[in-house]
């Protein structure tokens, strides 16, 4: 996804993407911390990185909301919960599996594609507001976890919607409903969590631009207009649909960081009432 900005970044010479995967993508925001803000190092990552792990982790080396300065939000996407070939055919509905789920020795249970991950955690929403006993199943990749999924190995799995696309057309996965305040773009026909009843449940995640805090104004906001003009741009809408992502709506930096602390604040609760927590 970066590198379908990058490409149409305009007021640079060159923009160079670099991965700095691991460690739930902290090694990437951390070395992002430690760079000179001098407006020549910025850091795409996703939402969890930022409002999750914060709560997992007793220390972690980055305060995201004094360490970092947003410069744009760049896409955003909803998490969908799917179920497989174990999980009758009859049923279709959330409230339909979560009853079949808690009747059925061994099935209450969901896959994620890691621990501490957003969709993790709105399973962990979904059981709180249902009032259901669910346990988790951490995996090492979304890859993984649908693989069990389709191997009838875990009953339910929750993905963001990108990674369930490629798979719906063998027929095994059946998408009970998905995380936004409206439905997706890519599954239309799929209800959302408020349409099913559970109206707690909306989780919208995304995928923002930010530099190291200290980088002068000018910078960032030369930083936010290219970023802007790249979103605006054909190629980049159709570069995400691919991944299941809609390009984010335009928001002003302070609004920016307003939505950094109200979803760290939200999953605050979420996560000290789960009891889950990260040891390192």
């Amino acid at each position: 996804m970066a590198r379908q900005v990058a490409r149409q970044m305009t007021g640079f010479s060159a923009v160079i993407i670099e991965n700095r995967p691991g460690a739930g993508s902290r090694i990437a925001v951390e070395a992002t911390v430690r760079a000179k803000p001098d407006g020549l190092t910025g850091l795409v990552t996703p939402d969890f990185s930022l409002t999750l792990l914060p709560h997992l982790y007793r220390k972690l080396a980055y305060d995201p909301l004094k360490d970092l300065a947003p410069v744009a939000m760049c896409a955003t996407s909803e998490t969908a919960l799917a179920v497989g070939p174990s999980v009758p055919a009859e049923i279709r509905t959330v409230k339909a599996f979560l009853q079949w789920a808690q009747t059925t020795p061994g099935q209450a249970m969901f896959a994620s594609p890691s621990p501490g991950s957003t969709p993790h955690f709105t399973g962990v929403m979904l059981a709180q507001s249902a009032k259901a006993q669910l346990t988790h199943v951490a995996y090492k990749g979304g890859a993984q976890a649908l693989q069990d999924l389709m191997g009838g190995q875990v009953p339910a799995s929750f993905n963001p919607v990108g990674e369930l696309l490629p798979q719906l057309a063998s027929g095994k996965l059946r998408v009970l409903a998905t995380s936004g305040s409206k439905r997706s773009p890519f599954m239309p026909d799929v209800p959302t969590f408020v349409d099913a009843g559970y109206r707690d449940v909306v989780v919208e995640s995304w995928i923002g631009m930010f530099a190291p805090s200290g980088t002068p104004d000018a910078a960032l906001d030369a930083m936010a207009r290219s970023a802007s003009d790249a979103l605006r741009s054909k190629a980049v809408a159709e570069g995400f649909a691919k991944f299941g992502l809609s390009v984010a709506a335009p928001v002003t930096r302070q609004r920016m960081a307003a939505i950094v602390r109200e979803d760290l604040a939200r999953w605050s609760s979420v996560v000290k009432s789960s009891g889950f927590s990260i040891e390192e």
